[in-house]
């Protein structure tokens, strides 16, 4: 059974038909929303650029955004502090 359904998302005044897994489906009208949002800031913030312009912005934000929590995702520290108390374990057992 194909578990894909009809939607029509609307971003900036545009609606764009989508066909998408029914697990994706709030995921993306919250994406959606988020850029709505983000675009209404723009235009309440600059009255003289177009829709594109706000899209782009919008577009910058998020992938900066994106960046950095990918930057933030250095597992090294964690990994570190898991090797340390694997150490200090294996020294209470062999102790016992």
């Amino acid at each position: 059974m194909d578990d894909k359904l009809s939607i029509r998302v609307n971003v900036a005044d545009r609606y764009y038909p989508l066909r998408v897994d029914r697990d994706d489906e709030e995921r993306i009208r919250k994406a959606a929303k988020l850029i709505n949002d983000k675009v209404l800031q723009y235009k309440q913030r600059y009255n003289d650029k177009d829709v594109q312009d706000f899209l782009a912005m919008a577009a910058l934000q998020f992938v900066i955004k994106a960046l950095e929590m990918e930057n933030n995702q250095d597992t090294l520290p964690i990994s570190n502090a898991v090797s340390l108390l694997d150490q200090k374990l294996e020294k209470l057992l062999s102790e016992q």
